[in-house]
């Protein structure tokens, strides 16, 4: 009964950016199957009400469809595919942002044992369940606010808070959690993936930023695996070849040159692992992209 809802209401309120009236709200109505491509996953929660799709980070895989939910407490970088889109059965999605300080609001002003306590441990920065009934019948009243503007400055941030609590209370509220924590490993290891992405281009040692989150190599090194299925190197390096692409589809005949923008040395390790990550050298991939932008597939719909 929800899922029919909301499959009405997305589909009505669907736009091609995206965007809504609603802050931090997105709609996605996707009609095609894409090859995989890649992009940062955003902190969001995803809700899916027809179609499917898969989602890798670093050695993981997640596939979701309709009815089940995804959380990403982390901006990571993904390479996603629809695996269910069509004309006539595209895939149909609702995004919320996930805020840190609306997660940490509700913590404090839950009572003593209302929420469960994050634990100690970092925990992968995405995760997929099914989505119970109560968390859809509020995703399905807040787009009903859609067509009631008189309501919706007041009660949308109402409803947004009660999705939010759904979260923290429910089987991925772990992940959650830690996002509103500002001293859980959750919230250090995505200190250093803000500095990781702001400094990709330069070379870095794993103890200088392990200092800066003020946990020992041992404990930054496993906590940073743990959320982001990857090295700091390993993920330097996919956050080095998404931003050569979309350098690329801006400069296709200036391959060298956007190797060294990303902090390649060598043009031939450049090639080499452009084409491992695209399946294909710069040069060929950025005659592509001169005919087709590169898909945007984070973890929406």
């Amino acid at each position: 009964m929800h899922l029919d809802e909301l499959r009405t209401l997305l589909t009505r309120h669907a736009r091609p950016d995206w965007t809504t009236a609603i802050d931090g709200v997105l709609i996605s109505k996707v009609e095609r199957s894409d090859p995989p491509a890649p992009s940062m996953s955003g902190t969001v929660l995803a809700v899916i009400a027809q179609g499917a799709k898969r989602l890798a980070l670093g050695n993981r895989v997640f596939e979701y469809g309709a009815g089940q939910y995804l959380v990403a407490s982390v901006d990571l970088p993904v390479t996603g595919q629809f695996t269910e889109a069509s004309p006539e059965y595209p895939a149909i999605g609702f995004g919320l942002t996930l805020e840190p300080s609306a997660v940490a609001e509700l913590l404090l002003q839950a009572g003593p044992g209302e929420a469960p306590r994050a634990g100690g441990s970092a925990v992968s920065g995405i995760a997929v369940s099914d989505a119970p009934d109560a968390l859809l019948d509020a995703v399905v009243r807040l787009l009903r606010l859609l067509d009631e503007p008189r309501d919706r400055t007041v009660l949308a941030p109402l409803v947004k808070r009660e999705i939010l609590w759904r979260l923290i209370t429910g089987e991925q509220g772990g992940i959650v959690r830690q996002l509103g924590l500002a001293d859980s490993s959750l919230s250090h290891v995505a200190r250093a993936v803000r500095w990781i992405r702001d400094h990709y281009a330069q070379p870095f040692k794993v103890e200088e930023v392990a200092r800066l989150t003020g946990m020992s190599v041992s404990a930054f090194y496993r906590n940073f695996q743990a959320v982001t299925a990857m090295s700091p190197i390993q993920f330097q390096k996919q956050i080095r070849l998404q931003q050569a692409r979309l350098l690329l589809a801006t400069h296709p005949n200036d391959v060298t040159g956007v190797g060294h923008r990303v902090g390649y040395d060598s043009l031939s390790q450049f090639s080499r692992e452009y084409r491992r990550q695209f399946g294909a050298p710069p040069s060929q991939d950025a005659t592509a992209l001169r005919h087709t932008a590169p898909a945007a597939a984070g973890v929406l719909p």
